[in-house]
């Protein structure tokens, strides 16, 4: 008995930490940050949050994917090691969630595109009315899948802090039709 459970519990072993873990996720890749994301120097999460010491790194940034961690994704923006960290999303698999944050096509070829005042509040992460859910993501990032299971949902939550939630209604056309907030953080989030 004791012998059978030693041998299921070095097949389990193997199993979780093998090849067969190993193949689960993609190698790593180069590719470009879909969205605006702020980092404090070394960690990018996916909730986003606006908080003193960070800086926006801006959506089309050139990425390369060194390798995975324990619910992030280690990459080099810049020549700086940075990690993508999976805070709030983690009924993602990691291979879902990176590729939700390194995309193959660099999104300012469709930024150049769109109209200036819509390009201006992307370039500075902030929210309009008439918004495609697109040009939303590209601005502020995705908004993490514990709150916002559905991409295509009407409502979108996102925070800024632990207590400054802002939420973006989306209209039957899937434009921005209102963006919910207190006045405090309309200010830091809505293009005026």
């Amino acid at each position: 008995m004791i012998a059978v459970r030693l041998a299921l519990c070095a097949t389990l072993g193997a199993v979780l930490s093998g090849p067969a873990l190993a193949q689960a996720l993609p190698e790593p890749a180069q590719g470009y940050l879909c969205c605006n994301m702020r980092t404090d120097g070394s960690w990018i999460s996916d909730i986003n949050y606006a908080e003193d010491g960070k800086t926006i790194i801006p959506a089309g940034t050139p990425v390369k994917v060194t390798g995975y961690g324990r619910h992030r994704v280690n990459v080099e923006i810049r020549g700086d090691k940075q990690r993508i960290g999976n805070d709030y999303s983690r009924d993602l698999d990691l291979t879902t969630f990176a590729k939700r944050y390194v995309v193959a096509s660099d999104p300012t070829a469709k930024l150049k595109d769109y109209p200036p005042r819509i390009r201006r509040a992307i370039e500075r992460s902030k929210l309009m009315p008439g918004m495609t859910r697109e040009q939303v993501l590209m601005s502020v990032g995705y908004p993490v899948s514990s709150e916002n299971p559905k991409l295509d949902a009407k409502t979108w939550r996102f925070w800024l802090s632990s207590f400054a939630e802002f939420q973006v209604l989306f209209d039957d056309q899937d434009l921005v039709k209102q963006i919910v907030t207190d006045q405090q953080t309309s200010n830091l989030v809505e293009m005026d």
